[in-house]
């Protein structure tokens, strides 16, 4: 009995068009589910030349231990206050968890993956953003060298949005403002935000391009609001370097080779007028 692959599993196997050297920058939301299809994805992007880095959140699992420990969790516009207590349930969670997962799920998909935080190599370093926020961190510079090595290896890239600040204290950064700070510094050719809804809509209609200054628009009426604004800010500053940057719906199957392959259909593109 032979083992070679049906004509449809060889179509599916085969290396993806226009994608070899590309870089592009992955951000997994924490609210999508195990079932996704990404690892499957990035390992036939990966297989195809393409260098990969995967930025991902973990917010309701943050809550999720935080309750377990007792500790409230606290909002201020929109954004997590983080005391010291809270900082080692999100460095526990994202750094530990989250990343050794998804790390884990790429490899059994048969990539070759590999994690960061943002304390390796001072790669994401930070200062504290607001001080009603507690140790909530605004990026103030990105060090590219450790991501390139590794994607220069052959590896997919895995991040946990923790900075550390000069003074060495660790920080904790909205995991969508990494993902977009990090395609700018990376210069990616695609940055791709994965999230829980099909797109940015106005209603019950999805807009599937957007420019700037439509965007800014619905962010000013409050169309665009809570955990998509940061989302939107990051694909802006990406699409202010020249790149392709998009939100689209990561609980569909193949929702990221979709998006590479620029289906009209994939969620909410945004372009330069």
């Amino acid at each position: 009995m032979s083992n070679s692959p049906t004509p449809t599993e060889a179509l599916a196997l085969a290396p993806l068009r226009g994608v070899s050297g590309k870089t592009l920058v992955l951000k997994l939301g924490g609210s999508v589910g195990r079932e996704d299809t990404l690892p499957e994805d990035v390992t036939r992007l990966q297989a195809s030349g393409a260098r990969v880095v995967v930025v991902h959140g973990g917010g309701p699992l943050i809550t999720a231990w935080l309750d377990r420990t007792g500790k409230t969790t606290r909002f201020v516009n929109g954004l997590r206050y983080t005391d010291e207590e809270t900082l080692d349930v999100v460095r526990m969670v994202l750094a530990g968890l989250v990343n050794g997962e998804v790390v884990n799920r790429i490899q059994a998909a048969g990539g070759r993956a590999v994690g960061l935080s943002g304390a390796d190599d001072g790669m994401l370093r930070a200062t504290v953003k607001d001080p009603e926020l507690g140790l909530v961190g605004e990026i103030s510079s990105v060090n590219r060298k450790p991501i390139d090595l590794l994607l220069d290896a052959g590896y997919v890239v895995v991040i946990a949005p923790v900075a550390v600040a000069a003074s060495a204290q660790f920080l904790n950064i909205n995991a969508d403002t990494v993902a977009g700070e990090v395609a700018r510094a990376l210069g990616a050719d695609q940055l791709i935000f994965l999230t829980d809804v099909p797109g940015i809509s106005d209603g019950d209609r999805v807009l599937r391009e957007l420019t700037p200054n439509q965007a800014d628009a619905l962010m000013t009426s409050g169309v665009v609001g809570g955990g998509m604004v940061p989302k939107v800010q990051a694909c802006l500053r990406a699409l202010a370097k020249g790149r392709m940057t998009q939100i689209v719906d990561g609980r569909e199957a193949h929702a990221v080779l979709n998006a590479v392959q620029n289906e009209v259909s994939a969620g909410t593109r945004f372009v330069l007028a």
